[in-house]
């Protein structure tokens, strides 16, 4: 059963796991804001277990794009479209969270992001690859982030 995120009364159900739950609550969070007030889309995650189809997509273009495999467990997934753009976001134990951004049309634009909730360390299969800009959010502190642009078709 999906459940919504709300970024009013910030929840860890699904993190709980993570030694990083609060701030990766606060992460997805700040994202489900994003989207409604950008969107006005209702961000609803699923656990990981029950939205394989989702994490195989985002593992599939880790692996074939930068040949990437996340060691840290799956909590939660979503994926939905909006504005012509499908998105994929994975949220992990380890307090990572991947997300794709995949334009339908040919020539949009199509990247993979990572964001790295507050106090975790830079996961090792992605510390040699990546620089990661920070940015603050009321909802997160601060957030890490980084990404590439996919060139493939998936």
């Amino acid at each position: 059963m999906p459940q919504i995120v709300d970024f009013e009364k910030v929840s860890t159900v699904g993190l709980e796991s993570s030694p990083f739950a609060g701030a990766l609550a606060g992460l997805r969070a700040n994202e489900a804001r994003y989207y409604k007030n950008k969107y006005d889309h209702v961000f609803t995650v699923t656990p990981a277990s029950q939205a394989t189809e989702t994490v195989d997509w985002v593992s599939r273009i880790l692996k074939d794009e930068r040949d990437i495999v996340i060691s840290a467990r799956p909590l939660e997934a979503t994926s939905f479209e909006v504005d012509g753009i499908r998105m994929a976001y994975v949220f992990y134990e380890s307090g990572l969270s991947i997300n794709v951004m995949y334009g339908l049309e040919d020539g949009k634009k199509r990247a993979v992001g990572f964001k790295l909730s507050e106090g975790m360390e830079v996961p090792e299969e992605l510390a040699s690859r990546f620089k990661f800009a920070r940015q603050k959010s009321k909802l997160a502190g601060t957030i890490r982030g980084s990404f590439f642009v996919i060139k493939g078709e998936y």
